[in-house]
């Protein structure tokens, strides 16, 4: 398969910088509520294959993406380990049976795991059968991300009690987080099995740690998954592995040691001097404020854009390979769909420029 976002992360030549939005398909777009409301619930949507399906590609029939991303969920896992997983409107994901003591963690079961998340694996396949060149990017969260909600029993605002497990109960940590890795690689394996073309780790709460936390607690379980997924897809070409750790620019020349073959930006640090960090055989992905794409404002959005592109090639040698063009996070929900039409045209646009 050869695509201008795979070409990107290969450092090979392209027409122009290609573009793909973390949620890019969401709530944002009124066919995909339309399918939320049809499903009945946000977990029933995410286990039903074919809406699932709809739902990958309805950002693609609207804007011309460089990439898919399969529209699923982090907290499949730790739901399919036992864990009793359910989506209140307006509060985000809740864990009624959250991680307090080590006989939970012991509980938790890989045995079936993958029998259980069947759905992904056939929702995988499905949009493969409808994407003909567009790749797929699969993905899971990190094993601190997941181990945060299942230790909070949902979303949290200062992670108290997920910290006061690293703490106070480092063994434990570590097994949990173990545990997790030992999931996470046998269902990106499953995934990259039934023929996503890409995957991404989402560390999305890496960056609340401290720096010697981090080290310890986030960034070598990134590095145990890469060590044990494959760099190849299910046809032997090269599989692109992006890691992303949602304020992590602190850990680039250490993120940059671990495997990745894509690193993902938030918004906190200049693209430009990110790319004098990253060694040069990886990619970056990023890194527009998606506050700027809800607001909408085209004058500020252009220029914001604009700077972006730039900073990223004056620091690669005047070249646009090797970017990735993204968000620092995900598409909001308040979000107006002529944004982001308005905003791939212009990184297509600039980028051939």
């Amino acid at each position: 398969m050869s695509s201008q976002i795979l070409n990107s992360i290969n450092h090979q030549k392209i027409e122009h910088t290609p573009i793909w939005l973390m949620r890019q398909a969401g709530r944002y777009l009124p066919e995909y509520r339309e399918i939320r409301a049809k499903a009945g619930s946000f977990l029933n949507l995410c286990k039903n294959p074919e809406l699932a399906t709809v739902v990958t590609l309805q950002p693609l029939k609207r804007f011309d993406l460089d990439a898919a991303i399969l529209f699923s969920d982090i907290l499949v896992i730790p739901e399919a380990m036992g864990m009793e997983l359910n989506f209140v409107e307006n509060e985000g994901p809740k864990f009624s049976n959250k991680i307090m003591t080590e006989q939970d963690i012991d509980n938790l079961d890989l045995n079936d795991m993958l029998a259980k998340l069947e759905y992904v694996f056939a929702a995988i396949k499905n949009c493969k059968g409808e994407l003909n060149s567009t790749p797929l990017i699969g993905f899971s969260g990190s094993p601190f991300t997941l181990a945060c909600y299942m230790i909070e029993g949902g979303s949290s605002k200062d992670y108290v009690n997920a910290k006061r497990w690293l703490y106070n109960n480092p063994e434990l940590s570590h097994k949990l987080l173990n545990k997790l890795s030992d999931a996470i690689i046998q269902y990106l394996i499953k995934q990259i099995e039934s023929g996503v073309d890409i995957v991404m780790l989402f560390d999305s709460w890496g960056g609340v740690l401290s720096d010697a936390a981090y080290l310890e607690f986030s960034l070598p379980y990134l590095e145990k998954i890469l060590k044990n997924i494959p760099q190849v897809n299910h046809l032997g070409s090269k599989l692109p592995r992006i890691v992303f750790t949602k304020g992590g620019g602190l850990w680039l020349n250490k993120i940059s040691a671990i495997g990745a073959d894509v690193i993902g930006l938030d918004w906190n640090i200049n693209i430009g001097e990110a790319r004098t960090i990253v060694p040069a055989n990886i990619a970056l992905q990023g890194n527009l404020d998606p506050v700027l794409l809800a607001i909408g404002d085209r004058n500020a959005l252009k220029k914001e854009v604009t700077r972006i592109l730039g900073s990223y090639r004056a620091a690669n040698g005047f070249n646009n390979t090797g970017h990735v063009f993204n968000l620092g996070h995900g598409v909001l929900q308040i979000t107006n769909p002529d944004n982001v039409a308005y905003l791939v045209d212009l990184v297509h646009e600039l980028s051939r420029a």
